[in-house]
């Protein structure tokens, strides 16, 4: 994924990710249940309204990356699996949705089976198929709907060279439809987390005899709660009202109580928290999805009871770091490396971000969530400040007695989470060891492009990973599997890491089909590469997001960390 506030994952990835923003371990307040229900249950009734910066463009399932945002995208297309629409950790579980169970894998989980549920219709009435099914996923890897999430086209037999269904007149042989229920996917290879991938838009249904190319996002057919009636530039004000074929019976997930959600986007954070603040009209029953509040505005809101009360808190699955190429001098002296670890001082860093209500300290890659595997660990302790004289020392191991020279490279906007305010807070930690730091600050698309390039990736930089979803695999795979390296295109592992054992004990993780087994397994595997210094963790960031005082019943999940519109009632 790939955010800024809401957590990115790939800079076309997601650049993000969208799809990602915001969770909670304990959300802020958790569940409430009032909203017009006379029994003091959540009630039917009323309009969302929803107040964002980012435009929810390309509103077609095909384009959306992985879980579209998480939000919106899923009121409108279900799919074969979803997450568990529950805060906190039991967020983080995946769930079936149209399928009757979370996919059948075969020994070796390079073959999946699904059946669909009885009873499933699309917004006009007619009823969704498997075919239907397929087609949707087909239609993903057509040049023309670009944007989704890159794994079909590497996961599914076929998929590598497959053009979509505008050029090709036969569909992937390895999805098959045998009747109108079921749906089997052949992999190129085991992947135990292929029910997660399931809970991807693209897995959504698409009636092919309504599919209008790149026109579909004007009006999508609905398989959710919600119809699209309204589009209005490409997804800066979208109006959705309720499905009158969706029933509640085959979705055990989405409540759907807002009558309406009008979503609103290509605001500025400040009038959108100024709205969530004041809360007049309809803004009283509004939420943000993509925007966070703050150091200053949480401050005040902190000092207003009545506000304090209304700010959701979110974990996503994000770490933000230092990243090595240890191609380069210094840094091909693993000593050097270790020696910045342990001049980090990660309580000047949070400070530069905010503060401890705004990030947690990180010593680990993966996120510190158990469903990703998270198990403590330390390799170069170096305690909440920074340890500058052991890093003198290793730097005196390593022939630099006198100090050293280097250059972090960071993005030049302000605020975000590669910016100068994180880069400035290095620079000083370093300086205790004797490492003189000289910042080199690049506008936020350049820095991009030469942090995921091979040839012009900096010595030294400001990296970030979020995730797809709640497991190791998407969060380590891309950056340390040697593989993976991208010579060409956008290269995510920047520490050039191509160990066999490493990538073999990636393949072996991957054939587990059970996900705490194989989250023991990350998180052992994230303490090994940790000692190899290829990256300095540095904070796993907190999300802090207001709504309005007419809405109910907030739920946020540490998978996305957003508060889930499927779940929220208004007054």
């Amino acid at each position: 994924m790939r955010p800024s506030s809401v957590p990115r994952r790939r800079v076309a990835v997601a650049a993000l990710v969208v799809a990602v923003v915001t969770g909670a371990a304990a959300c802020g307040p958790e569940k409430k249940d009032e909203a017009g229900g006379s029994d003091g249950a959540p009630g039917k009734g009323g309009t969302l309204t929803v107040l964002n910066r980012q435009p929810q463009k390309q509103f077609d399932p095909a384009r959306l990356y992985t879980s579209g945002g998480g939000n919106i995208p899923s009121l409108v297309f279900r799919t074969l699996t979803t997450r568990h629409r529950a805060g906190g950790a039991e967020g983080t579980k995946v769930v079936p949705d149209l399928a009757t169970d979370t996919g059948r894998p075969s020994d070796d989980a390079k073959v999946w089976t699904f059946t669909l549920k009885d009873g499933l219709t699309y917004e006009d009435g007619t009823p969704i198929t498997s075919a239907d099914v397929k087609y949707g996923v087909e239609r993903s890897f057509a040049a023309e709907l670009s944007g989704g999430g890159p794994y079909l086209r590497d996961w599914l037999v076929g998929g590598d060279h497959y053009q979509g269904p505008y050029k090709e007149k036969k569909g992937l042989d390895s999805i098959e439809t045998p009747d109108a229920k079921t749906i089997v996917f052949h992999l190129r290879k085991s992947e135990g987390d292929f029910p997660y991938l399931a809970t991807s838009t693209q897995f959504a249904p698409v009636p092919k005899a309504k599919d209008t190319g790149t026109k579909y996002a004007e009006h999508p057919v609905s398989s959710g709660p919600y119809k699209v009636v309204s589009n209005i530039n490409d997804g800066q004000r979208m109006r959705l009202e309720r499905n009158p074929h969706w029933s509640e019976a085959t979705d055990k997930e989405r409540h759907a109580y807002p009558d309406a959600i009008d979503v609103q986007s290509g605001l500025a954070p400040a009038v959108i928290n100024q709205r969530l603040a004041t809360g007049s009209g309809a803004d009283a029953a509004a939420v943000t999805t993509d925007t966070n509040l703050g150091p200053a505005e949480l401050s005040r809101v902190s000092g207003d009871k009545a506000l304090a009360g209304r700010v959701g808190t979110g974990h996503f699955g994000y770490t933000n770091y230092l990243a090595f190429n240890p191609e380069a001098k210094p840094f091909d002296d693993p000593k050097v490396r270790q020696a910045v670890a342990y001049a980090v001082n990660r309580t000047s860093v949070i400070n530069a971000v905010g503060g401890s209500s705004l990030a947690e300290p990180a010593t680990t890659f993966l996120p510190n969530q158990k469903a990703f595997g998270y198990t403590p660990s330390d390799p170069f302790p170096a305690g909440a400040t920074g340890d500058p004289e052991k890093a003198k020392a290793l730097l005196k191991e390593a022939g630099h007695a006198d100090g050293l020279e280097i250059t972090l490279t960071h993005s030049t906007a302000q605020g975000g989470d590669s910016g100068p305010e994180i880069a400035t807070a290095v620079q000083e930690a370093l300086g205790k060891a004797g490492i003189k730091v000289k910042l080199e600050g690049l506008e936020d698309n350049d820095y991009e492009d030469r942090t995921h390039n091979v040839d012009k990736q900096p010595a030294l930089f400001l990296g970030h990973w979020g995730a797809d979803w709640p497991s190791g695999g998407p969060f380590l795979a891309p950056v340390f599997d040697g593989r993976q390296i991208v010579k060409d295109g956008y290269n995510f592992n920047s520490g050039r890491l191509d160990d066999a054992k490493v990538n073999d004990e990636i393949d072996a993780i991957n054939k587990i089909t059970d996900h705490s087994a194989a989250a023991a397994r990350w998180g052992a595997l994230d303490r090994t590469i940790g000692e190899r210094a290829l990256t300095v963790p540095l904070f796993h960031p907190v999300y802090k997001r207001l709504y309005g005082k007419d809405v109910k019943n907030v739920v946020i999940s540490d998978w996305t960390g957003v508060l889930d519109t499927s779940q929220v009632a208004v007054k």
